[in-house]
């Protein structure tokens, strides 16, 4: 395994950060496409964000007291507009063309660094914006144009801003073209199996421009046929006990991506999805959706400086380990360091715990935990 990926590995958690114009609306990031909105409409909604209050170095100083070692920030979803100054952008559709007249993303890229956190971009390579994205064999000339912006975009983000460790993809799949709702309202999509554009993304290219461009930089799977990548992507779930393929679970702090007035999950459950993904060998990447004015409601920051209370005592149990050797299950599981084993239990319902039984001589027994927990 590469040692980009078994550093990023021993980070074990990060914050996940969606954030964009959709935060004015307050219903979430696919506020656009749910509703629908229309695009030019839409696009007003950047005369109105001005983002008074934005601090990325204020982002990275709570992840960093959370207890989380790497941070990824939404740098364009699936709506089109970018927190940068994109000369690829669609009708520049751009940060730097809103009331607020900033580069966010060079803001997010300096504080992560500037609070020794590894860096990490998202980008969705489709947008609702072009009528090719849904139907891509009828505006084909339109689906060409949404191509060439992401391939443009892709390489003004793996140029522009210094060394980047994490690539993060969404919707960039093959099967996420042609999307829409269907008569219930849900979203259906193409048979994975079956896309109406097959490597319409250009995957291979892509991964090969990335990569060489940012020698050293792990990404995600979500894009191409998912062939490529470094690591898989369970999302509003723990992943499954997996010790052969690198993976990180993405789930939010308070049940949707971008920013809604709901309140976040108790700190007993954060930590009990931190510990099941990491006693699954899994990395666990926890979203916040920051306000329009750039900061993230104080009910969101007390439960993050409560996670990194819990980590300041118990993070040896987490830090540099690796699930296992045993698979977890619904009432614990393990995570180990050399010759040390960190058994985990988050429900016990009886007063014994039964141990798989090791192979080796137990030298000595240490209750590290708090039995709220």
């Amino acid at each position: 395994m590469r040692a980009e990926i078994n550093h990023w590995k021993d980070q074990r958690f990060g914050m996940f950060i969606h954030w964009g114009l959709y935060a004015l609306l307050g219903r979430g990031e696919w506020v656009m496409f749910n509703e629908p909105i229309d695009k030019d409409e839409y696009r007003k909604l950047m005369d109105s964000f001005t983002a008074e209050k934005f601090d990325a170095r204020e982002w990275a100083r709570v992840a960093k007291k959370a207890g989380m070692r790497y941070m990824v920030m939404t740098t364009r979803h699936h709506d089109g507009f970018s927190l940068w100054d994109s000369k690829a952008s669609y009708e520049q559709f751009t940060s730097m063309n809103s009331a607020a007249h900033r580069d966010f993303v060079r803001e997010f890229a300096d504080a992560c660094r500037a609070e020794g956190l590894m860096v990490g971009f998202y980008y969705s390579p489709m947008d609702w914006r072009f009528p090719g994205f849904f139907m891509p064999r009828l505006y084909r000339k339109s689906a060409l144009e949404m191509r060439k912006q992401c391939h443009e975009q892709i390489r003004e983000l793996m140029t522009q801003y210094g060394k980047i460790d994490i690539m993060w993809f969404d919707g960039g799949e093959d099967f996420w073209l042609a999307h829409a709702l269907d008569l219930h309202g849900g979203i259906k999509q193409r048979d994975i199996t079956n896309p109406q554009c097959p490597d319409f993304w250009g995957a291979e290219e892509l991964d090969r421009m990335i990569r060489e461009l940012q020698p050293g930089i792990i990404i995600n799977n979500r894009y191409g046929s998912r062939e490529f990548g470094d690591f898989l992507t369970p999302e509003e779930r723990t992943g499954e006990f997996n010790i052969n393929e690198p993976w990180e679970s993405n789930m939010t702090i308070n049940g949707i991506w971008g920013w809604t007035p709901n309140p976040p999950r108790t700190l007993r459950e954060c930590i009990r999805l931190l510990a099941k993904n990491v006693t699954g060998d899994g990395n666990f990447l926890l979203n916040v959706g920051p306000r329009a004015d750039g900061t993230i409601e104080p009910v969101q920051v007390e439960r993050l400086l409560e996670i990194g209370r819990w980590l300041e005592k118990y993070g040896e149990s987490i830090y540099s380990t690796r699930g296992g050797p045993f698979k977890n299950s619904n009432t614990g599981g393990m995570t180990y360091r050399d010759r040390t084993l960190y058994v985990h239990i988050w429900d016990w319902e009886e007063n014994v715990i039964l141990l798989p039984k090791l192979d080796a001589k137990i030298l000595s027994v240490t209750s590290l935990t708090a039995d709220e927990f």
